[in-house]
């Protein structure tokens, strides 16, 4: 497949931040937008000790390029220090810009180094989203496969994926000694795969793999600080019903979360494909909000009798209630909860995603076949815009 233009926007005059979990392409990227630049692996053995030995040998690398120049980082979380050092150059005023690109910021965190003190922006690449895959994109694919680059773009995807979990979640995390105990860790993460699309209960969580709460929720802040998990919250401004506490969890690719989902004889294809959906619809919609530097947040909705809207989008501009279903028909209670919402708030657009190939206004809901809807979806572009009340 050829080089797919990605939706990540930069700020041109400025040193940034690119942060995304490993395979998401912030690499390609970069030698794409930036060929001419400098660049420094820091995945490279020789590269990590020649830096880590002696930092200050950035400024001196710098300082033998043109002034002006830009310099990339990749990896930079692997050595910390090193933003200590591209502070001091650019207080020399003398131009040069940083792409400092990394899989994880909790190093950073966990070491108390310099983050440039707002002297550099942050940005995060996210999977393919299906706009940038165009006539390449495939509904039926991206739910078996997910949308990382690094699957896509190779000839055994299946086999990519199985690496990516085995050396990448569970290697890479025990190499950086995020964990002690490689056993639970792995336990944690098939565990929580059950979770994936569902109500969160850390508790229950720690039933299944046999470790403690307090470890599972360390566990989960892991995965998020490596871009690999997230935790949605519930929508809450002006609830007129009492909702649920606990939040939402999400893996960041479908492709992961079928990896580590166990499957036999007693769980439901259905329930797993399901999960994909939205997952999938899940990673789109977060990947739109966050290319579109706008103040966009992601929620979902769930009272306290068992009510639930699968995403709640808020922001300046911008409240949609969407429920996504893995079924080529609508019937009148797939709408129930979007009924529900709209009632409470009247303000909201509510959106109905499924799997049917017609887009259809049922009691004034607009519905549309999710596959259109993820190839439509772009950051320049709002979400569909007809209220159909």
């Amino acid at each position: 497949m050829e080089l797919a233009p990605r939706f990540l926007k930069y700020p041109p005059d400025e040193s940034f931040f690119l942060f995304g979990a490993r395979g998401t392409g912030k690499s390609t990227w970069c030698l794409q937008k930036f060929s001419g630049a400098a660049r420094l692996d820091l995945l490279a053995p020789d590269v990590l000790r020649a830096y880590t030995a002696k930092p200050e040998r950035l400024k001196e690398y710098t300082l033998g390029q043109p002034d002006g120049a830009m310099i990339i980082v990749d990896e930079v979380q692997k050595a910390p220090e090193l933003l200590s050092v591209v502070h001091s150059i650019m207080e020399l005023k003398r131009g040069y810009r940083f792409i400092l690109t990394g899989s994880s910021s909790r190093k950073l965190k966990q070491t108390g180094v310099d983050m440039l003190a707002g002297r550099a922006l942050l940005r995060t690449m996210h999977p393919f989203m299906a706009g940038e895959l165009g006539k390449h994109f495939s509904l039926e694919t991206a739910l078996e496969q997910g949308m990382l680059p690094v699957v896509w773009d190779s000839s055994s995807p299946s086999d990519v994926l199985k690496s990516y979990v085995g050396v990448y979640l569970r290697e890479e995390v025990m190499m950086e000694s995020l964990v002690r105990n490689l056993g639970n860790f792995s336990r944690f993460l098939e565990a929580v795969s059950f979770s994936h699309g569902q109500v969160l209960n850390i508790s229950n969580v720690a039933r299944e793999c046999s470790v403690q709460r307090k470890s599972v929720e360390g566990y989960i802040s892991i995965l998020e600080d490596l871009l690999l998990a997230s935790r949605v919250p519930v929508f809450r401004r002006r609830a007129k019903r009492a909702v649920t506490a606990h939040p939402k969890f999400f893996y960041f690719d479908t492709g992961v979360f079928r990896s580590l989902r166990p499957k036999g004889p007693l769980d439901s294809p259905e329930e797993i494909n399901g999960a994909a959906l939205e997952g999938l619809v899940f990673q789109h919609l977060r990947a739109w909000s966050d290319y579109r530097r706008q103040d966009t947040k992601l929620y979902y909705w769930r009272t306290r009798s068992g009510t639930e809207v699968d995403f709640i989008l808020y922001g300046t501009g911008c409240f949609r209630a969407i429920e996504v279903k893995n079924t080529s028909e609508i019937r009148s209670g797939d709408l129930k909860p979007l009924k529900s919402f709209r009632d409470d708030y009247p303000e909201c657009m509510p959106l109905m995603l499924y799997r049917g190939t017609s887009p259809m206004i049922i009691d004034g809901i607009l519905c549309m076949p999710v596959c259109r809807f993820l190839q439509e979806l772009h950051p320049e572009k709002e979400l569909p815009q007809q209220k159909a009340r």
